[in-house]
C-alpha cells in the first residue's frame, strides 16, 4: 500500500466534489487497485507518486481520469432479469395503452456502464415492436468519456457477451467483428450515448416514458439520493415508470413516488400532485 491517509483523504473529497460519489474509509485498497494503471501510464512508481502529482499540479484531465477511475462500470446482460423482463410483459403494453399509435417511446438508461444495459433494452424492445427503431429512443449516459465511447462502438469481447446475453439473442442481434461482436444497425439506431453527471445540473432531455437508474443511487448519500430522484422525476412523463437497483428504494428517500410490485421486482411512478 502506497497511499497515505492524507492521500486518500484528497482522492476522497476529489471524487465526492466532482461526482458526488462516497468512499467510505477502509477503501484505500479500491483507491490503489483502480488507480495504479493511470500512474504506470503516467510513468510514476505507485499511487502515492500519482497523488502527490496531481496535488500539486492538478489539470483537468489528471483530475477527470481519477474520478472516473473511481466510478463503478460493473455490468452485464439482463441484470437482476425481472426489471427488462417486466418491460415488455407489463410495462410495454401499459405505455402502448396510453400513447397514440404513432408516438416515440424514450427510454433513459443512466450510469450506462460499458452499453449493456441499453443494448439490453434496445433488443427485448427490437423483438417486441416490429419496426423498433423507428418509435423507440434510448438515451444511454455515463459520467465516464470512456464508457460513453464504449457505448457509441457498440462492440463487446467474447467474455462480456458471455456475462448473461442468452445465445439466440446474441445470434440474432450481433454480428462477429474481429474477436469482438457487434451490435446490429437497428440497435445502433435506437441508442444515443453521452456523457453526463447524476449529481450535477442534467442536461435537457425527454421526457422520459421509462428511466433506468439502477445500482447508482447507493453511492450517493442522503441528500444527494433526494437531488437525483427530484431532477429524474422533472425530466419523466407523469405516467412514467422507474426502475432501480435491488439494493436500492425511494422509500425513506423521496415520498413523491409510488411503488409498484411488478412480479418478483418492482418500479416506482411519479405520485400525482407531488
Amino acid at each position: 500500500m502506497t497511499i497515505t491517509a492524507t492521500s486518500f483523504d484528497w482522492v476522497r473529497e476529489l471524487v465526492h466534489r466532482e461526482s458526488a460519489i462516497v468512499l467510505q474509509p477502509g477503501k484505500e485498497y479500491l483507491v490503489e487497485a483502480r488507480l495504479l494503471p493511470i500512474a504506470r501510464q503516467m510513468g510514476m512508481a505507485d499511487v502515492g507518486k500519482l497523488v502527490d502529482t496531481v496535488r500539486q499540479r492538478p489539470d483537468p484531465d489528471s483530475t477527470r481520469r481519477i474520478v472516473e477511475a473511481l466510478t463503478t462500470n460493473e455490468t452485464s446482460w439482463f441484470r437482476d432479469g425481472d426489471p427488462f423482463t417486466t418491460l415488455t410483459s407489463t410495462v410495454l403494453p401499459a405505455l402502448q395503452a396510453s400513447r397514440g399509435p404513432h408516438e416515440r417511446l424514450q427510454i433513459w438508461s443512466a450510469a450506462c456502464s460499458s452499453g449493456q444495459e441499453p443494448y439490453t433494452i434496445a433488443m427485448l424492445l427490437e423483438d417486441a415492436l416490429p419496426g423498433a427503431a423507428a418509435r423507440v429512443s434510448i438515451t444511454a449516459t455515463d459520467i465516464s468519456r470512456e464508457m460513453v465511447q464504449r457505448t457509441k462502438a457498440g462492440r463487446f469481447s467474447q467474455l462480456e457477451v458471455n456475462r448473461g446475453l442468452p445465445a439466440p439473442m446474441l445470434v440474432r442481434h450481433f454480428t462477429r467483428a474481429g474477436s469482438e461482436w457487434e451490435v446490429s444497425p437497428a440497435l445502433r439506431r435506437m441508442v444515443t450515448a453521452s456523457t453526463c453527471n447524476l449529481a450535477a445540473p442534467l442536461p435537457r432531455m425527454g421526457p422520459f416514458d421509462v428511466v433506468y437508474l439502477r445500482n447508482v443511487l447507493i453511492y450517493f448519500d442522503l441528500p444527494t439520493k433526494q437531488s437525483i430522484l427530484r431532477r429524474v422525476r422533472e425530466l419523466m412523463r407523469p405516467d412514467g415508470w422507474l426502475f432501480l437497483g435491488a439494493a436500492e428504494t425511494t422509500l425513506g428517500v423521496d415520498d413523491s413516488w409510488e411503488r409498484v410490485v411488478l412480479g418478483r421486482s418492482s418500479a416506482y411512478r411519479p405520485l400525482k400532485g407531488a
